[in-house]
């Protein structure tokens, strides 16, 4: 193989592996099917007012 073709294929490869990065799933923004039952639940307890906010949470546990 000379070396323009093997250049012409680096590039090919480096234009694959960067639409690649680009339309990469972060694995971290999926949620097992646990975790979303979960995120579902905790949504409707929000919506109910059934939450507590960080400050309040916070506060209480200085008071123990």
């Amino acid at each position: 193989m000379a070396n323009g073709q093997i250049m012409q294929e680096l590039k090919g490869i480096k234009i694959d592996l960067n639409f690649i990065k680009e339309h990469m799933v972060d694995v971290d923004t999926i949620l097992t099917p646990e975790e979303e039952i979960e995120l579902k639940e905790s949504l409707k307890e929000l919506k109910k007012g059934e939450t507590f906010s960080l400050n309040v949470i916070k506060k209480d546990r200085k008071n123990v």
